[in-house]
């Protein structure tokens, strides 16, 4: 039985419908992509499946007890305490007295009365058990729990956050943008943790390799309208233009006859007196269904306003040091030269400098030892991943033209309002106050203003954060035809590789290593003192053997050396498999191509109308196979890999 259903639900917030007559099952065990257009309605809909908001018509059913946590997107401003605290309130009224009794229990003046009531409420509910959870949770995700809440960065308290979620033990858990102001390292470890989620899961994310290695079923909402592709991100974008497609030139021969219509009613009077009225009847039905036709929505137009090019050498950097006041070294003997064309990433964990060494880049921070020269002819323009450059008393409007009606846009005059639609703020739209904007347009509005001013050197710290796929795609587009300088703070590791062509890499104790290409030539280039240290995966969330065993074999080797890192040795011979691993590899092909073709049967099964008319039980077990082939593919690919990286040693 599935946990959620959604039968013909309507959901509005005053225009177009965001969900109009949606149908949508959830299965246990299912891992679902939500993706859409920003604005098309996605954390609506996880409102909507949480309980938070009902829907305006439709109906919502639930199955019998079951348990649903919502991690939104932005961390709430009422959340306040310890983080034992606030993992504690996903309980409710327990959660309340368990915190009550963690605070008193540690209070330097024991109140033993309200100890003892605390204590009553506990029993009287059967809290020790959650009480041992809301412990093994703040293991499983390396929490203090005395640690104030407020104090922690963006990232911890994504993942205290993720971890109230956690401690209700939801059957279904609905993660909106989980990876947003969380480093590589973290998005890793989150990516496997969820990998073993025994519960059903609904997710919103921009980054799509993120997406890629966890979706078994894409859902996607536009236009209104609630589509679920099973299978995978490939098979989704394979299936949704076969689709588009076929309505484009549906759309086309339905213009084509309307048009053919409306001339055959403008006839002159003899026509008109002979007409028939069952055809004038379905010239109006057609008018009709053309009137409440909704075309996609258009694509955002990004152009970046150039300025005169900048010197060759852009930033030199020579023997540069510098400390944090406590003695920390962030930079130790540091030497780069930024040349003009470069576009260059910067990776490391949240805490490790990386806004820093930008500030130390541009020049707004002398460093403690050697020389920094900053290049000729530079315009700078500055993206803040905290958005501070929007003020909200202005709309996006007043945000943009600062007091100009036109812009200029290399060479080209353009009104405000026309530039806005370019990255598809109607009129109305951006008039109103940016405190109405989701965090997706608050984040196109940005790469407006922005783009907007003449520049060289662009720096752009997290612009991928709550993006749409299309969108994050087009700006890749820009940034790589960008002429000028490019300098990227990004945990997006797809985007980096499409974008950057070297890294500057915080590998800590004041090592910055440079490397060429993106985000995976780092790593397949690190040495292995620079790879980052994640919190240790729970149990629960580890992957089979046969996926671990990539890693161990993979292990980076100490650059140029060809050696183990654990310390100098003689040149490791070629390593010969056994009999029966390499009896395991010769096999491993024919047995991938199956499972592949028994997991497009089974897709191929659910696209069938007929297929949702059947029993539930039968619904739920074909749902249940998809996932089983599915893992047991990417289990084979991982073995298949390991094996082959092994005979290669």
């Amino acid at each position: 039985m599935p946990l959620i259903t959604l039968n013909a639900v309507d959901v509005s917030v005053g225009g177009p419908l965001l969900l109009e007559r949606a149908e949508l099952s959830i299965e246990s065990g299912e891992r679902i992509a939500l993706i859409g257009r920003n604005g098309a309605g996605k954390s609506t809909l996880l409102r909507v499946l949480a309980g938070e908001q009902a829907p305006d018509d439709g109906e919502v059913r639930r199955a019998d007890g079951v348990r649903v946590a919502r991690l939104e997107q932005e961390v709430p401003p009422g959340a306040g305490g310890d983080v034992f605290d606030v993992v504690a309130a996903g309980l409710g009224d327990l959660g309340a007295a368990l915190a009550e009794y963690h605070h008193l229990l540690h209070a330097d003046d024991l109140d033993t009365d309200a100890l003892a009531a605390a204590q009553a409420r506990i029993e009287a509910g059967g809290g020790w058990e959650l009480d041992r959870r809301v412990g093994e949770i703040l293991t499983r995700l390396d929490l203090d729990g005395d640690v104030a809440f407020a104090s922690l960065s963006g990232g911890m308290k994504r993942r205290v956050l993720l971890a109230r979620a956690l401690v209700a033990a939801p059957d279904l858990l609905l993660l909106d943008e989980p990876t947003n102001h969380l480093d590589i390292a973290a998005i890793d470890w989150l990516e496997e943790f969820l990998r073993g989620w025994p519960g059903a899961l609904v997710f919103v994310t921009h980054d799509r390799r993120f997406l890629r290695a966890l979706a078994t079923r894409i859902v996607e909402i536009e236009r209104g309208r609630v589509t679920s592709w099973p299978g995978d991100w490939g098979n989704y974008l394979r299936r949704r233009e076969e689709r588009l497609n076929a309505e484009s030139q549906e759309n086309a021969r339905f213009d084509k006859l309307l048009a053919q219509e409306e001339a055959w009613i403008r006839q002159g009077i003899k026509a008109r007196r002979t007409r028939d009225e069952g055809r004038v009847r379905r010239l109006q039905a057609m008018r009709s269904e053309r009137a409440q036709r909704r075309d996609p929505a258009g694509s955002v137009r990004m152009q970046a306003a150039q300025a005169g090019a900048s010197g060759k050498k852009v930033i030199e950097a020579r023997g540069v040091s510098f400390r944090y006041g406590d003695g920390r070294p962030l930079l130790e003997d540091f030497s780069t030269t930024i040349l003009r064309g470069d576009r260059i990433g910067l990776i490391g964990p949240n805490g490790s400098g990386k806004t820093t060494l930008l500030r130390l880049l541009l020049g707004g921070l002398q460093p403690q030892a050697g020389e920094m020269r900053i290049g000729t002819q530079l315009q700078v323009a500055y993206f803040d991943q905290y958005r501070a450059a929007l003020r909200e008393d202005w709309n996006a409007l007043e945000n943009v033209a600062e007091g100009q009606e036109f812009l200029e846009i290399n060479g080209q005059r353009k009104h405000v309002i026309g530039y806005l639609q370019d990255f598809l703020f109607t009129p109305e739209r951006a008039r109103a106050p940016i405190t109405r904007l989701s965090g997706g347009e608050r984040n196109r509005l940005l790469l407006a203003k922005l783009f907007a001013q003449p520049s060289n050197l662009l720096v752009m710290d997290e612009p991928t954060n709550d993006l749409d796929v299309e969108t994050l795609e087009l700006l890749e587009d820009l940034l790589a035809e960008y002429p000028g300088t490019l300098l990227l703070v990004s945990h997006d590791r797809d985007f980096l590789d499409n974008v950057v062509t070297s890294t500057l890499v915080m590998e800590g104790n004041g090592r910055v290593g440079e490397y060429v290409g993106g985000y995976s030539d780092w790593l397949r280039q690190r040495p292995a003192r620079a790879a980052p240290s994640p919190p240790a995966p729970v149990a629960a969330a580890a992957p089979p053997p046969d996926v671990a065993a990539p890693a161990k074999s993979g292990a980076p080797r100490a650059a140029g050396t060809g050696e183990d890192s654990a310390g100098p040795a003689a040149p490791r011979a070629r390593r010969k498999l056994g009999y029966k691993d390499a009896r395991e590899l010769e096999q491993l092909p024919a047995r991938i191509e199956r499972l592949e073709e028994e997991l497009a049967a089974l897709t191929a099964a659910m696209a069938d109308p007929a297929f949702y008319r059947r029993e539930q039980d039968a619904i739920a077990d074909h749902h249940g196979a998809l996932a089983d082939r599915q893992a047991e593919l990417e289990r084979a690919y991982a073995r298949w890999e390991a094996l082959e990286r092994a005979s290669g040693d």
